[in-house]
């Protein structure tokens, strides 16, 4: 399949580009995640300039304060966001709810939430994962009990990414506790600062707070602000799933991380007298990993443009979101696992822990990271049972 783009593609490409070097310090690190309230703080300002020159949300309708770009167009200006590592923290409200609610909010619901998202004013989080419900995202127990126009929700999240900072909450909860797990299950919003709504802070391996565990105690949430029907929350959550696994920037992120330590062994290889336990780049062991690693990141690279070209004939991929997903979150653990080995006992180093930390400590402290997205939106081994089955047509036994 031909995944060249349009002239036209290609000049938005390098109008993104000039952006990009105009708006961003020339070593910018930051990417999706931000770990100190100072990035944040950037990343609320830059979401906000994309905002005012309609590149926030470029392929939402134009009523919804998009730009109408095709998926295509969309797809370049993420990878060249991604390659340059630009802030974009409101994930969640951009790349999955305002998907799901344009497929299947009330009116009411997407002149209510869609404008605050496409202008970066209201940030949001989810509530899917729970202590004993996390791979089987189908068992879980939050409970919610309709009263009145209300809905009374006891129960807890994890991992909730960013819900510190957020304005409003999606969640799922079961509403029927005697349908089949899969059934009974219901999509809402809230907003965080709701009575009953309160989160706690968990600190990740590379010293981060990003995730959260979110409690509801008798939190009310009023029934319009179901999403779809009730009991049917679960057919909502699992197409969410599959906009939040067909993005374009993993591999975008992966040719930059490689292009980084290429530059580092030549660096190494050429002189300099620190090399610690670091190879060469005349070494013809690493000369080969860092081809393959070149190699699968334009694999992987393919595998996303196949669900952006499915996704642009009006297709929902299933099978080929999971794909990409395993596939590249894998690729994105090698590729930064690559770096901390081929920098010996400088590779752990993370930026906070020394200043001889090689490449402001990067590829130590994006391993640790890294490790979350083999679990995160669906561990690996879940994605390989949807494509087993859906992909494959092979049966659960």
């Amino acid at each position: 399949m031909d995944y060249r783009f349009t002239p036209e593609q290609e000049t938005l490409r390098q109008e993104v580009r000039d952006f990009l070097k105009a708006e961003l310090p020339s070593d910018m690190e930051q990417g999706e995640e931000a770990g100190s309230d100072e990035d944040y703080a950037f990343q609320r300002k830059f979401q906000k300039k994309l905002a005012a020159k309609g590149w926030l949300v470029p392929h939402w309708p134009s009523q919804y304060g998009g730009s109408d770009m095709g998926v295509m167009d969309q797809v370049v200006m993420k990878e060249e966001m991604a390659y340059y590592r630009a802030p974009l923290s409101d994930i969640f409200g951009i790349n999955m709810l305002g998907p799901v609610l344009m497929m299947y909010g009330t009116e009411e619901q997407k002149k209510e939430h869609l404008p605050g998202i496409a202008s970066a004013e209201i940030m949001w989080s989810q509530g899917y994962s729970e202590p004993g419900s996390g791979s089987d995202l189908a068992s879980l127990q939050t409970r919610a009990v309709r009263d009145g126009d209300d809905y009374v929700i006891n129960g807890q999240k994890i991992w909730n990414s960013n819900a510190h900072r957020s304005d409003w909450m999606f969640l799922l909860a079961r509403t029927d506790p005697d349908a089949p797990k899969h059934k009974g299950i219901t999509f809402f919003l809230t907003p965080t600062n709701a009575p009953g709504w309160s989160c706690r802070p968990l600190i990740n391996m590379a010293g981060l707070h990003l995730f959260n565990e979110t409690y509801f105690e008798d939190l009310r949430i009023p029934a319009k602000n179901i999403v779809g029907e009730e009991n049917r929350g679960w057919y909502v959550g699992a197409a969410l799933l599959d906009f939040e696994r067909s993005g374009i920037g993993t591999s975008a992120t992966a040719r930059r991380a490689i292009e980084d330590l290429v530059g580092y062994a030549k660096e190494q290889g050429t002189g300099n007298k620190e090399q610690g336990n670091g190879a060469s780049a005349e070494h013809s062991r690493l000369k080969h990993a860092l081809a393959d690693l070149a190699v699968s990141t334009e694999v992987g690279r393919l595998i996303s443009y196949r669900v952006a070209s499915m996704q642009a004939k009006g297709e929902v991929p299933n099978a080929e979101s999971s794909m990409a997903k395993v596939y590249l979150t894998e690729l994105s653990h090698r590729v930064y696992n690559a770096g901390v080995t081929v920098m010996g006992l400088y590779g752990p180093l993370t930026p906070e822990s020394a200043k001889r930390a090689r490449l402001k400590g990067a590829f130590g402290m994006n391993y640790m990271v890294s490790l979350g997205g083999l679990i995160a939106g669906g561990t690996s081994e879940i994605q390989r049972n949807i494509i087993a089955q859906r992909g494959l047509g092979l049966s659960r036994g």
